[in-house]
């Protein structure tokens, strides 16, 4: 073999080798911010990508959305509660020349800063906010921890607060709190019933009053239910007329109304022997009231 062909062989090797040393290939969702001698010239990509050999230099950054799980916090709430809390974030790089000049490491530097704005935001919060609107909460943690990040191109798009792990004694707490609640709302409920069933008594008392026929007719069916079942209870049905009557009765024996109550006079003085003396101006009333009652 000559050494022509030999060096246009070594030629040829050598400008392979320079050509895959120069020539990059950037994923869609990558870009490639490009160093010349130290210097940013572009961020190129996605794409075939053609670097000067041992004179330019390509780092890569993902465009993709990061799914960061914070670790367990120790938190102290506004009210004094110690719960532990653990959280997860998303966020991308949409500034790929920040992201590799402006901070050295962007995930561990949006870890850290998620971590310490948790220990904040819910320091400032109490602890029934912190289990029913969470909504506001992981809005308020979005919204501070991309104001950081944006300095660094990074977008956080969302902080979603997981688990709210609470002490023994606090658990213990709610559940009776819950307990009572329960309770109060059950008597209420009862009380609203007793308070229905008391003012359809009355009507139904009102309307039994008016009509005497369907006073009977419920005295019947009563015998009918209590006859329905094997027992030694003897019943005596007595008519409410017979009872009126006998009321009525009774009343003009004593010559007043059935429904004027009677008065009994009372002695104005006493004799020596301590029988009462009445006085001896009597109305004919109270005489008729006298020669009843003898």
């Amino acid at each position: 073999m000559s050494n022509a062909l030999q060096w246009s062989l070594i030629a040829g090797l050598m400008l392979a080798v320079l050509l895959a040393i120069s020539v990059r290939v950037v994923m869609e969702y990558e870009r490639g911010v490009v160093f010349r001698l130290g210097r940013v010239i572009a961020t190129r990509g996605p794409g075939l990508t053609f670097l000067i050999p041992f004179v330019d230099r390509m780092v890569r950054v993902s465009l993709r959305t990061v799914t960061m799980s914070i670790p367990p916090q120790d938190v102290i709430t506004k009210d004094n509660v110690t719960v532990k809390v653990n959280a997860v974030a998303y966020f991308n790089v949409v500034v790929p020349l920040l992201s590799v000049t402006a901070v050295e490491d962007h995930v561990v530097a949006t870890s850290q800063i998620a971590q310490t704005t948790l220990r904040s935001i819910l320091g400032q919060v109490n602890l029934d906010d912190l289990l029913i609107d969470r909504d506001s909460i992981n809005q308020r943690l979005q919204s501070v921890i991309d104001e950081i990040t944006s300095a660094w191109g990074v977008k956080v798009t969302l902080v979603e607060v997981k688990d709210v792990e609470l002490p023994d004694t606090m658990r213990r707490a709610m559940a009776r709190q819950a307990e009572a609640e329960r309770d109060r709302r059950a008597k209420v409920i009862h009380a609203a019933g007793e308070f229905e069933a008391a003012d359809n008594l009355g009507r139904a008392a009102q309307v039994l009053e008016q009509h005497p026929a369907a006073m009977q007719l419920r005295v019947l069916s009563t015998m009918a239910e209590l006859t329905s079942e094997r027992s030694s209870t003897l019943i005596f049905p007595l008519p409410v007329e017979l009872l009126r009557l006998v009321d009525t009765l009774q009343a003009k024996l004593s010559g007043t109304p059935a429904d004027t109550p009677v008065r009994s006079e009372s002695p104005s003085r006493a004799d020596g022997f301590g029988h009462p003396i009445f006085d001896q101006k009597e109305t004919h009333d109270n005489r008729t009231l006298r020669t009843a009652g003898k």
